[in-house]
This record gives structure tokens, C-alpha cells and sequence, in this order.
């Protein structure tokens, strides 16, 4: 009880398992525990960091925005703030918002997770349908931090876009080897290789996914690349064979 009494009055631990809770995918048990400590250390900007993400799990991005500017108040150099501040007004669709914030995190040297922001930055273009942009951010992202695995999924949806298959592929597999269960990431594999016209590993990857592929919308995607391939192998080769036999 001693213990206990002491942890409720500790800002440290409260914030530790506010963050214990977020990583466990938790905001709602993470938000309790964080207010505790901010009640008891009102300007630690780490905990209004942590508040800030908690409402951004639950959506609550306008309640994000407030923890974040907080905490910004407090110390304007926080890339970290700056970068998740970019990722809340990208979600709120202030894009030109979203640019600045990420901006001032890629551009602070004390920063240590700058391929964050870059990738960030990165995906903002791509959203803008600016592909040269899109594409000078992520490698700028990958110089940083070259087995990224977002990094280097995003890497790879970025080369389709020019048409360059092949670095599609070799980007999604680099990112497999360090996240061999991304489904998403074997999907956009199969993608590269249905475009490239490898229907034979498109197909492979495809048929390897689908009996594990929870979300209804990737189904779909699935079942119409594997209509695609079907089509094509009896365009290509009548006996239904995707290659010819040896």
C-alpha cells in the first residue's frame, strides 16, 4: 500500500505506464494515467507528448493539436512535437500545416529519428500527387536510416509510380527480410511483380497471402489481381498453364 500510495504521487511513473499503455495500444488507459502526471508536473513536455499521441489513436485530433502546441510552447526546439504536430494536421487535412511542422523536424540537427520526418514528408507529396517531391524525401529518409521498413515500403510504392518495377521489388523485399509478416508490404510485392509481368511470382506471393488476409478490401484487392493473372495465362498459354512445361 506504501508503494502504491508513493506511485500514485510519482509524475515519472505515471507517465511510464501512460506510455506502457500506448504501446499496448491502450490510449484510453494511457490518457488516465498521463492527466495523473500532468497534474503533478504540469509543464513536463514529455507527458504532453504522450497525451498528444494518445488522442491521436483515438482520433481526437483537435485535443492532439492542443497537447502538442503545449508542449511546443514550452520548448520550441521539440523535433519530436514538430513531427507528430505535421502528422495531426496532415490527418485534419492542413496539408500546408503539415509541411511547416514536418519541415522543422527535419531540419533540426539534434533531432536523432530525422527519417521520420522525411518519410512524413514524403508521404504528404505523394498525397499531393507530386512524385519528384515524394521521391527526393524518401531517399532523403533511407539516408538517414536505410533499413526503415515504412521507408523503404514507401520506397517502393514511390518507384511505381515512375515505373521502375524493378526497385519496387528490391525495396519490398529489402523491407521484408526486416518485417518478414507485413501483409501489406507482400501485397505491394505482388503488385510490383504483376506490373513488371513476373505473373508467376505476383501469383505465388498472391496465393501465400490470401488464406491469412483479414481486412475485406485487401480480399478484394487480392481476388482481382488473381483474376488479372487468370486472364492473362489463358491469353498467354491456352492450356490454363502460367509457363509453358520443360
Amino acid at each position: 500500500q506504501r508503494i502504491q500510495k508513493k506511485r500514485e504521487k510519482d509524475p515519472n511513473y505515471q507517465y511510464n505506464l501512460g506510455i506502457f499503455y500506448i504501446n499496448n495500444g491502450q490510449p484510453e488507459l494511457a490518457l488516465k494515467n498521463l492527466e495523473r502526471s500532468l497534474s503533478l508536473d504540469p509543464d513536463n513536455t514529455l507527458t504532453l507528448i504522450g497525451m498528444g499521441l494518445a488522442y491521436t489513436m483515438l482520433g481526437q485530433f483537435e485535443e492532439a493539436e492542443k497537447n502538442y502546441q503545449k508542449a511546443l510552447s514550452l520548448d520550441p526546439g521539440l523535433a519530436e512535437a514538430h513531427n507528430y504536430l505535421g502528422s495531426v494536421y496532415q490527418e485534419m487535412g492542413m496539408l500546408d500545416k503539415a509541411e511547416q511542422e514536418f519541415l522543422k523536424a527535419a531540419t533540426n540537427e539534434k533531432y536523432h529519428s530525422r527519417e521520420l520526418p522525411y518519410y512524413n514528408l514524403a508521404r504528404l507529396y505523394l498525397a499531393k500527387e507530386d512524385k519528384e517531391r515524394a521521391f527526393e524525401y524518401i531517399q532523403r529518409s533511407l539516408e538517414f536510416n536505410e533499413n526503415l521498413v515504412m521507408s523503404l515500403n514507401l520506397y517502393g510504392v514511390i518507384c511505381e509510380k515512375f515505373d521502375k518495377f524493378e526497385a519496387a521489388i528490391d525495396s519490398y523485399k529489402r523491407a521484408l527480410k526486416r518485417a518478414p509478416d507485413e501483409i501489406n508490404i507482400k501485397f505491394n510485392l505482388a503488385g510490383a511483380y504483376l506490373k513488371n509481368g513476373d505473373y508467376y511470382n505476383a501469383e505465388k506471393v498472391l496465393l501465400e497471402i490470401k488464406p491469412v488476409a483479414e481486412d475485406p478490401e485487401l480480399k478484394k484487392k487480392i481476388d482481382n489481381y488473381l483474376k488479372i493473372i487468370e486472364e492473362n495465362k489463358k491469353g498467354l498459354y491456352p492450356s490454363g498453364s502460367l509457363f509453358p512445361s520443360c
